[in-house]
This record gives structure tokens, C-alpha cells and sequence, in this order.
């Protein structure tokens, strides 16, 4: 049955303002060299969920010097473009009482402003490392492009150059990995992992790895939701499951994880939703057959009402010992940990914590059980 009140989180969040926090000063002294002309001015916008609000205008002096400052209640996303420069957009993750430096340099054959020195920001710091990384590919690009269209380059030279650039693209993505894995509990790491958001399943471990460092301590931030969302929303076969700790009707806390060793069906299900109600006496069965050689099941409720959560369970047989529920609903802490908008749902993990398949029910999930367990 459908959660219809649940929108699909998506990378337009906007930017959560604390009615508690205490605004503080965030002060930038920068400075750029490479600039043609003159009347060169510095735009700073601030990126809240899909919007790019313009914030400030300010003078580049002539030796190339600028400053900015502006107050926030929490780490805050800005964009900086300088005018008349193409390529020019850095982004610049600066929390409440930073002060820092930046050095930029803008390199006229590739059209790229790049960052060649920080101070005062690990955000900054790592960055910069990502801004190295995309000039370097581009100046790379830009010297394959550049032979590649002459006349005198030949069909086969041509093809060479574009498994260069095959290549280029790989070591790319290669150093931005390393990159973020070596700094996973920097916040900006939370909006350069999105790099990888059209090829997840390859990036999954590194989605994790950047959720679990960041989830706790930045919880409403906006880049540190969608990479939340985007973890347990693409929980499929092969991921690690993660854990669940919830209230039993006794009130004791019964962890997911405790049942590692076990191969376990996580049944997200609720009192008042018929579809799971006709499937119980499938998953009852099932867990008689198997439960002598491993088979547990973890009941999560999506109910509000204790009363017909505990009478379902009586009433439908459902013998194990594993029921949990925080009876908040749609709003259930572990249907989020998992992403269920919608119930039945299943979620099969091996005996290691390791997804196989998620919404088995039925033949389905019987088929599978005989696989695992045989007859």
C-alpha cells in the first residue's frame, strides 16, 4: 500500500535554518592572478537547494585582491564567478566563524580559474584538491582536443586520441575517489561525491562511507540529506544492510545486527495494511520450515496504534520473537534506514549483513529460500 504523504527526496533541499542558531560572520580574503582588463568584479551567490541566490558584488582591485564576508547560522555552500571569465564558478564550503584565504589563478588557454593555495578551511583544502584535479584533466583534454581536430591528423592517430581521452576520464574519476575516501568526514566531500551520481552502483561504497562519517553530525544539511537518501534508497543486493535498533512490545531493544549469522528477512509490514495481513501465513510457513536451520525474521511496524499492532501478531501467528516498531507510521526511524514508502516490503540479508534481495514475497520468496536453504 502506498505512502502518498512521502515525496522522493531529491537534491533540491532547500537549506534549514536553525530558529536557535546564533548568526556568525564568515570572512573571505582572496586573490587572483592571470586577470586581463580591468573592472574585474567578484559575484558571490549562495546555493540553497535548487536556487542560486546572488548574495554580494565586489571590487577586484589591480594588483587582483578582493574580499568578502557575509553572516550564516550553518555551513553554508557559496558559488564565487569573477565577470568576463568563462569556467570561473568555485564552489566554497565555509562554516559559521571561518576565516580564510583563497589564491586563484586563471589559466586563458583553458578558460580555467583553479585554486592554487588555502588557508584556514579544510573544506578549502580538500576543494581545492577536486579543483586541481578537473584543471589538470582539462588541460590534458584541451591538448587532445587541439590535436585531434588539425587536418593533418589521420583516422588513426584520431582513434588513439580518443582512447586517450577514454583513459583521461578514468584516471579523473580514479583521483576523485581516492580523493574523497581520503577525507570522508569533510562536509564539501557530501556535495563532491554527487560527481558520481549518475554511475552509483559502481560509487556505492563510497556513498556509504560518506553518509556514515557525515549523517550525525550534519544532519540537516542539504548535500548531507540527499547523499542519506540516495544510501538507503539504492540498498540493493550486494550492499552491507544497515543496522536497525528499535523497541520490542516489552520495550527492549532488539538490534537488527544482533542477528548477524543468520540469514534474515527484514519485514516491514503494518496491522492496518491488507496485503501484508494476506501474506503472513506465507512468511509463517516459511519461517517454520527454515527457522531449525537459520532463518530469522525482523518484523518492523508501520503502525501508530499498539493495540492492533500486538492483536495482528496474535492473531495472524506471527510466532517469532523479533517485532519492533517506534509506532510513528510513515515516520517509523526504521522504514527510513531503509527508504519504505510503501508496505509490504521485504529486505533478505545473508548470513555476513549483506543484501540478497529486496520485496520477495510469496513464490518469489520461497523460490529463494529453497535456493539458500534447499528442501
Amino acid at each position: 500500500m502506498k505512502n502518498t504523504t512521502i515525496k522522493t527526496i531529491a537534491l533540491a533541499l532547500m537549506l534549514i535554518t536553525s530558529s536557535y542558531a546564533t548568526a556568525q560572520k564568515v570572512s573571505l580574503q582572496a586573490s587572483v592572478e592571470g586577470l586581463k582588463g580591468s573592472n574585474h568584479k567578484a559575484l558571490f551567490s549562495v546555493v540553497a537547494g535548487n536556487k542560486v541566490e546572488p548574495l554580494d558584488t565586489v571590487t577586484i582591485d589591480s594588483k587582483g585582491n578582493f574580499k568578502f564576508s557575509s553572516e550564516c547560522k550553518q555551513p553554508s555552500l557559496f558559488l564565487l564567478s569573477i565577470t568576463g571569465i568563462e569556467k570561473s564558478a568555485i564552489h566554497l564550503m565555509l562554516m559559521p566563524g571561518d576565516k580564510a584565504s583563497l589564491n586563484l589563478a586563471y589559466d586563458d588557454t583553458t578558460s580555467f580559474l583553479h585554486i592554487v593555495g588555502t588557508k584556514g578551511s579544510d573544506n578549502l583544502a580538500v576543494y581545492k584538491q577536486f579543483n586541481e584535479i578537473l584543471y589538470l584533466h582539462s588541460c590534458q583534454a584541451q591538448r587532445i582536443d587541439n590535436e585531434y581536430i588539425l587536418p593533418s591528423t589521420n583516422e588513426q592517430r584520431k582513434q588513439e586520441l580518443s582512447l586517450q581521452m577514454q583513459q583521461l576520464q578514468i584516471s579523473q574519476n580514479i583521483s576523485i575517489k581516492q580523493l574523497l575516501e581520503n577525507n570522508p568526514c569533510t562536509l564539501i566531500s557530501a556535495f563532491l561525491v554527487t560527481y558520481f551520481d549518475n554511475d552509483y552502483a559502481t560509487y556505492a561504497d563510497l556513498f556509504e562511507t560518506v553518509d556514515s562519517c557525515l549523517k550525525t553530525e550534519y544532519a540537516d544539511n542539504q548535500f548531507v540529506k540527499y547523499v542519506d537518501n540516495k544510501v538507503r534508497t539504492n540498498l540493493g543486493p550486494g550492499r552491507m544492510a544497515p543496522d536497525i535498533a528499535m523497541s520490542d512490545p516489552d520495550g527492549k531493544t532488539r538490534r537488527l545486527s544482533d542477528l548477524r549469522g543468520k540469514v534474515v528477512m527484514i519485514d516491514f509490514w503494518a496491522s492496518w495494511c491488507s496485503p501484508c495481513r494476506m501474506e503472513n501465513p506465507n512468511v509463517v510457513r516459511l519461517y517454520k520450515k527454515y527457522h531449525d536451520k537459520g532463518f530469522e525474521i525482523y518484523s518492523v511496524s508501520l503502525d501508530r496504534n499498539r493495540e492492533q499492532w500486538l492483536r495482528a501478531i496474535e492473531k495472524d501467528g506471527l510466532e517469532w520473537s523479533n517485532h519492533v516498531s517506534d509506532l510513528n507510521g510513515w515516520t517509523s526511524s526504521g522504514g527510513a534506514t531503509y527508504g519504505i514508502t510503501s508496505v509490504p516490503s521485504t529486505v533478505l540479508i545473508d548470513r555476513q549483513g549483506r543484501i540478497i534481495a529486496r520485496n520477495l514475497r510469496g513464490e518469489q520468496l520461497a523460490n529463494k529460500l529453497k535456493e539458500i536453504f534447499g528442501e
